[in-house]
């Protein structure tokens, strides 16, 4: 009984940490004070991302995703398997990435803000 007891307490610790680490993920949880959801339906997420200057948020994933640059600036952005790049972001500029995990800081002086638009999974055409 001891034994079942156990394994059973095992297999929820094990799900509660892999539940919450893939929530952590979010990157509306892990940095609430950077994104805001803007809009949601059931094709795409559409974020609205703040950094001031010193900002950063840990590390966190999106699935594939197109990236308006409202505000320019500065960013140094880091992946799950530790290498690093620092984009300079223009105004105007759109990004398109594949699914990533990374993390990121605003290295720079100044705001930079982005419209971040997260694809689901893609639904079959009805009618073809």
């Amino acid at each position: 009984m001891r034994r079942i007891l156990a394994a059973t307490l095992f297999v929820c610790v094990s799900l509660m940490l892999t539940f919450g680490t893939a929530m952590a993920q979010d990157p509306i949880k892990v940095g609430p004070n950077i994104y805001k959801k803007i809009f949601e339906n059931d094709r795409v997420r559409m974020l609205e991302v703040t950094f001031a200057p010193g900002d950063s948020i840990a590390m966190h994933s999106h699935p594939d995703h197109a990236v308006y640059t409202v505000t320019g600036g500065t960013l140094r952005v880091t992946t799950s398997d530790g290498k690093t790049m620092v984009a300079d972001l223009k105004a105007g500029d759109p990004i398109w990435f594949s699914a990533v995990k990374h993390a990121a800081k605003n290295i720079g002086t100044t705001p930079i803000k982005l419209v971040v638009m997260e694809l689901k999974e893609k639904k079959a055409m009805k009618g073809k």
